[in-house]
């Protein structure tokens, strides 16, 4: 496989989210689903409503998220809808809970390392194409969160989401954390279920990570560590796995002495595992050519 394009924005700016999505010419057409994360409720570091308006009304998008499958301000509907409210979601562009209503969407895995289907929002099945666009951080349970964490537990239902996290064990949220599996298994989880999202969008389907606001927490935390880490750029690519693997790289070449915090998240989790478990399904790559644009 070729290597990858990357390219790298260092000012962040809601101008220069549509020029990286540009950069990669290729235009989304249909209707378009725009992955973001909703933030839980305290939570400081997600990236908001009004920063990204700009490239989400370029699209002509919709922002799509989903339910959790834990404890917090998300985990039901009706709560989650009223969060939405709050943190303004649906001021400026239409927002989609594609798992507001079941039954969920089932995704098939043939070749699944861990899992051999994923459900996700049902709602899914009215999108043409998908922007994923993710704030690029550490995660409590996988290490760092990018482009392949919104693919796989982003885009899952609270169902899928359970069944992702107990690597296929159960799919009963009231059973989540009685059937937790090896930290590698769930990883390869997660990597099987972004591939079926990859897979159902058959191409149509582009990434941009945004580094700010980098703290050692995902967003899902309402209780997040303050950034570790000052800002550093936006990222785009056709490319799930090679995105993640630039920004793990960028954060491990660093001269930023923060990264540490994040570097020992990372690695207590064994966080690359999902970017490995990825590449070797053969949905993306790790090779890749980082392209500065000003």
């Amino acid at each position: 496989m070729e290597k990858a394009k990357v390219y790298f924005i260092k000012e962040i700016t809601p101008e220069n989210i549509i020029k990286a999505y540009e950069s990669l010419g290729k235009k989304l057409t249909g209707k378009i689903a725009v992955k973001m994360h909703s933030g839980e409720q305290g939570n400081k570091n997600y990236l908001k409503p009004e920063f990204v308006k700009d490239v989400i009304n370029y699209l002509d998008g919709t922002v799509v998220e989903c339910n959790t499958a834990y404890e917090g301000a998300r985990n039901s509907t009706e709560k989650h809808k009223k969060l939405i409210k709050e943190h303004e979601w649906d001021k400026y562009f239409p927002f989609d809970l594609m798992d507001a209503e079941g039954p969920d969407l089932v995704l098939d895995i043939p070749n699944g390392k861990v899992l051999k289907k994923n459900y996700v929002g049902k709602n899914m099945a009215n999108y043409d194409s998908m922007l994923v666009l993710s704030h690029f951080k550490g995660h409590a349970m996988g290490g760092y969160g990018g482009a392949l964490k919104q693919l796989s537990i982003g885009c899952a239902s609270s169902r899928g989401k359970t069944f992702i996290h107990t690597a296929g064990r159960t799919d009963d949220q009231t059973k989540l954390w009685d059937n937790l599996p090896k930290q590698d298994e769930f990883l390869e989880a997660m990597a099987d279920s972004a591939s079926s999202v990859v897979d159902y969008f058959k191409g149509n389907i582009v990434y941009i990570n945004i580094m700010k606001n980098i703290s050692i927490d995902c967003d899902c935390d309402g209780n997040a560590s303050a950034p570790c880490m000052k800002d550093v750029g936006i990222l785009a690519s056709i490319d799930p796995i090679a995105i993640d693997q630039a920004c793990l790289d960028i954060v491990y070449n660093s001269q930023d002495l923060g990264k540490q915090k994040l570097i020992e998240r990372i690695e207590s989790l064994h966080g690359v595992h999902t970017i490995e478990a990825s590449s070797e399904l053969g949905f993306g790559t790790r090779e890749y050519e980082l392209i500065e644009i000003k």
